[in-house]
C-alpha cells in the first residue's frame, strides 16, 4: 500500500552489476587490425575526406578494432564510457533505449525528447520523421566499421545538427574479409549472437551478410528484451567505379520501464518507498516498445580522374512502431491499486525515401566539396485508450470495454539543402575551412484528437509549414609548432519543429506529455550558434591531446511551456534563448605493451532566459543562469589496456560523474508555491568496468567483462 502523495521524487537505478563471457571466431585470413586512420568526411557523403588535423573542430573517429577492443555492452554503452562529452541516461532500463547526450544535446529513443544530435548510417539520415527520435535497437552494431562525432552546428549535416553529428559507417565484403562468429552470455538471461561472412569474388564483385539476435530477460522485473537484425550488401569495384546495394531489416520488441518511487514525501517527512527496498522493482507494467525496420540503400562513387570523385546515394526506409503502456488512470489512487488503471497503445508507421549527391576535388590549395540532398517522409500515429485494472504484481489488464482512439495524426514533410565547404590552405600550417548550406523544409499534417469539452472525436484542419534557412560556418586551423596546432571555429544551424511538437503548440488547446496531440499553430525552427576553440598537441611519440571550449547558443528554442503556474497542462512553444558551454579534454598514450585514455569534460546546460515552463509534475518559474536537469557537470573517464602476452590483454575502465539535478527541481522546490527549498540532486558516483580476452589459437577468442565490478549503487537519472 502507498501512503497519499504529496510529491514524490523518483529516480531510476542503474544496473547494479552485468558479467558477461563469450568467444569470438574469425577466419584464419582476416586481415591484421587496421592501423590508425585520421582522414574524415565532413558531410554524409564522405567525399575524398579530409585529414583531421586540419579541421577546425575536435572530431573523435574510433574504428572496429578499437570498438571490440573496448568490449562494450552496445554502442552507446562505448560512447558513454570512453568518448569525452558523452553520457547515458538510463532512464528505461533498456540497453537499446539509450537517452544519450552529447555536450547536453540529445539522440534519444524516447518520443517528446527535444532532439538535438543527427545520426547517419551509411549516408542515410536515421533520425525518424516523427520526433526525431532514434531507434538505436535499429543500428547493426555487428557491422560497424567506423563511428564518427563531429560536434557544433555543423550545417554540412543538415537538419537537427545542433550540438552535433554521429556518423556511423558499416562494413562490407572487402573490409571484413573472411567468416567472423561471435556468442556470448551474460547476466540477467541475457544472451547474443552475431554472425558475418564478407568476401571478395571475379571481377571486383563483393558481398556481405551478417545478422545478430539478443534476448535478455532485464535487470529489472518484468523488463524482457529481444533483437533481431540482418545486413546484406553486394557490390561491385570496376577501376575508378564503385557501387554497392545494401539491405537491412530488423525486428525488437523492449521494456523498458519508467521512473520508481524512491522516496515519498509527506508533510515535510521523507519515508523510502518502492526504490528502497527493491531497485528492480517497476511501478507498473507492461511499458512495451516493438520497433520493426525495413531500409535499402544504394551508394554509387565514380573517379573522375586525378583528385575528384563523384558520389551519390539513394534509400527507401520503412518502419512500424507499436507501443504498450500500463499507467495510473487520471484519477489513479495509490491506495486503491486495483482500480483507476490504464491500458495506452500506439501505432507509428513512417516511410522515408531520399537522394544525395555530392562532388569533391582537390584543387590547389583548395579541396572543397558541393552537394544536394532531398529527403522525403509520410508519418501515420494513431493512440489508443482502455480501462482496465492492476493485478497483484502492478500490471494493467484491459478491461472489459473496447480502447478508444484518443488522438491520430497524418502528416508528410519535404526537405531540400544545398551545402558547399571548402578547406584552403591560405599558408603554410595555415588552413580555412568554409562551409554553407541552404535548407527548405515543408511539413504538413492532419490532426485527429477528442475534443476537451464535447468527448467528440474532431478532425482539424489540414496545416501546413515552410521554414527556409541559410547557415554558414568558418573555422582556421594553425600549426603552431612541431606536434601542436591551434584551432577555432563559428557555425550555425537549424532544427524545424517535429510533427508532435506542431502537434501540441496551442494555448488554448493543451495538452499533457508524451500524450496529447492537438491543433497546430505555428512554431519557429531553432537557430543553434557555436563557437568551438582548442588545439591538438602530439606532445612525444605515442602520445595525443586534444582540447576544446565550446559555446552554443539556441535561439527559440522548442520547450515544453506551462499555461500556468498552477495547470498540470502545456503545450510546446518556441523559449527565448537556451546555452550549452563547456570544454572537453582528450588524453591518449601508448608505450610497449601499454596504452591508456583519459577524457574530462566540463558541462554547464542553462535557461537564459525567464519563463514558467512544465517539468515533469511541476511548474518550474525559470530564471536567467538555471541549470537544466539530468546532465553532470563534470564527467571524469579513465581506460588501461595491457598486453600481458602475445595471447592475454587485459584492461579496465572507470567513469566519474558529478552530481546532478533532478527534473522539477531545477528551483530547488519540491511543490509549487512552497517556501522551502530542497536540494533533491542525485550524488555524483564512479563505476569500474573490468575486460580480459585470450587467443588460444589463431582465429579465436575467448572475452569476459565485469560491468561496475564494485558493486556500486546509483542512480542516472531522477524527477
Amino acid at each position: 500500500m502507498f501512503p497519499r502523495l504529496r510529491r514524490t521524487p523518483l529516480a531510476l537505478a542503474a544496473i547494479a552489476a552485468v558479467s558477461t563471457i563469450g568467444f569470438t571466431q574469425v577466419a584464419a585470413q582476416a586481415a591484421a587490425p587496421a592501423q590508425q586512420v585520421e582522414v574524415i568526411g565532413t558531410s554524409p557523403l564522405s567525399g575524398l575526406g579530409v585529414d583531421r588535423n586540419l579541421l577546425p573542430y575536435a572530431s573523435q573517429t574510433v574504428r572496429r578494432g578499437a570498438l571490440d577492443q573496448a568490449q562494450g555492452d552496445h554502442m552507446t554503452d562505448y560512447l558513454a564510457r570512453r568518448m569525452p562529452g558523452m553520457q547515458v541516461n538510463d532512464i528505461q532500463g533498456s540497453p537499446f533505449q539509450a537517452d544519450l547526450t552529447y555536450r547536453g544535446y540529445r539522440a534519444s529513443g524516447l518520443l517528446g525528447a527535444s532532439q538535438g544530435l543527427s545520426v547517419y548510417l551509411d549516408g542515410v539520415r536515421i533520425n525518424e520523421p516523427f520526433g526525431d527520435v532514434i531507434h538505436w535497437d535499429m543500428v547493426p552494431e555487428f557491422a560497424l566499421q567506423s563511428l564518427t562525432v563531429l560536434p557544433g552546428a555543423n550545417p554540412s549535416f543538415g537538419l537537427n545538427t545542433l550540438g552535433g553529428a554521429i556518423v556511423l559507417e558499416t562494413v562490407d565484403g572487402r573490409s571484413a574479409e573472411g567468416l567472423r562468429a561471435e556468442l556470448g552470455f551474460g547476466s540477467h538471461g541475457r544472451k547474443r549472437a552475431e554472425v558475418g561472412l564478407g568476401q571478395r569474388h571475379a571481377d571486383g564483385w563483393h558481398s556481405y551478410v551478417g545478422g545478430t539476435v539478443f534476448d535478455e530477460n532485464g535487470w529489472r522485473d518484468h523488463s524482457p528484451g529481444k533483437q533481431a537484425l540482418v545486413l546484406a550488401r553486394i557490390g561491385r569495384s570496376d577501376g575508378g567505379t564503385d557501387w554497392s546495394v545494401g539491405v537491412l531489416g530488423g525486428s525488437a520488441t523492449l521494456v523498458g520501464n519508467g521512473l520508481l518511487p524512491s522516496v515519498t514525501l509527506d508533510d515535510g517527512d521523507a519515508m523510502p518507498d518502492m526504490y528502497a527496498a527493491s531497485r528492480s522493482a517497476v511501478f507498473t507494467h507492461p511499458d512495451r516498445t516493438k520497433n520493426r525496420l525495413a531500409q535499402a540503400t544504394f551508394n554509387f562513387s565514380q573517379q573522375l580522374g586525378a583528385g575528384s570523385r563523384l558520389q551519390a546515394l539513394a534509400y527507401a526506409r520503412n518502419s512500424r512502431r507499436d507501443t504498450v503502456n500500463g499507467d495510473g488512470a487520471e484519477d489513479f489512487d495509490p491506495l486503491q491499486p486495483d482500480e483507476n488503471a490504464s491500458l495506452n497503445t500506439t501505432a507509428t508507421r513512417q516511410s522515408a525515401w531520399g537522394a544525395a549527391l555530392s562532388l569533391a576535388r582537390r584543387s590547389g590549395a583548395h579541396q572543397w566539396q558541393v552537394g544536394a540532398s532531398v529527403d522525403a517522409s509520410r508519418v501515420r500515429y494513431r493512440q489508443l485508450e482502455q480501462e482496465g485494472s492492476f493485478d497483484a504484481t502492478r500490471g494493467v489488464l484491459a478491461g472489459d470495454e473496447d480502447a478508444e482512439l484518443s488522438a491520430s495524426v497524418t502528416g508528410k514533410s519535404l526537405h531540400l539543402g544545398l551545402y558547399a565547404t571548402d578547406t584552403w590552405q591560405l599558408a603554410p600550417g595555415t588552413h580555412v575551412t568554409a562551409t554553407l548550406r541552404a535548407n527548405r523544409s515543408r511539413v504538413s499534417n492532419t490532426l485527429t484528437t477528442v475534443d476537451d469539452d464535447t468527448g467528440v472525436l474532431e478532425d482539424k484542419p489540414k496545416e501546413s509549414f515552410t521554414y527556409t534557412s541559410l547557415n554558414p560556418a568558418l573555422g582556421i586551423t594553425q600549426q603552431v609548432g612541431t606536434g601542436l596546432a591551434v584551432f577555432a571555429n563559428l557555425a550555425r544551424n537549424t532544427r524545424v519543429p517535429t510533427v508532435i511538437e506542431l502537434g501540441c503548440a496551442d494555448p488554448d488547446e493543451p495538452c499533457r506529455l508524451p500524450a496529447g496531440l492537438q491543433s497546430d499553430p505555428y512554431l519557429k525552427q531553432v537557430h543553434a550558434t557555436s563557437l568551438e576553440a582548442g588545439l591538438r598537441w602530439r606532445p612525444a611519440p605515442g602520445q595525443r591531446l586534444e582540447l576544446a571550449l565550446f559555446r552554443t547558443d539556441n535561439r527559440d528554442d522548442i520547450v515544453f511551456g506551462s499555461v500556468s503556474a498552477t495547470s498540470q497542462l502545456g503545450y510546446f512553444r518556441n523559449f527565448p534563448r537556451t546555452r550549452h558551454d563547456g570544454l572537453d579534454l582528450a588524453w591518449e598514450a601508448s608505450a610497449g605493451a601499454w596504452s591508456w585514455q583519459a577524457a574530462f569534460s566540463l558541462l554547464d546546460a542553462t535557461y537564459q532566459a525567464a519563463d514558467t515552463l512544465r517539468m515533469g509534475e511541476r511548474n518550474i518559474a525559470v530564471t536567467p543562469g538555471m541549470r537544466m536537469a539530468g546532465l553532470p557537470r563534470q564527467t571524469v573517464k579513465l581506460a588501461v589496456d595491457w598486453q600481458a602476452h602475445a595471447a592475454l590483454s587485459l584492461g579496465a575502465d572507470v567513469q566519474s560523474l558529478s552530481r546532478r539535478g533532478v527534473l522539477g527541481n531545477e528551483d530547488g522546490r519540491i511543490e509549487d508555491g512552497a517556501d522551502e527549498r530542497v536540494d533533491l540532486a542525485l550524488p555524483g558516483y564512479a563505476v569500474l568496468n573490468l575486460r580480459a580476452s585470450w587467443k588460444p589459437a589463431p582465429g579465436w577468442e575467448l572475452f569476459a567483462r565485469v560491468g561496475n565490478a564494485t558493486d556500486r549503487r546509483y542512480a542516472s537519472y531522477g524527477a
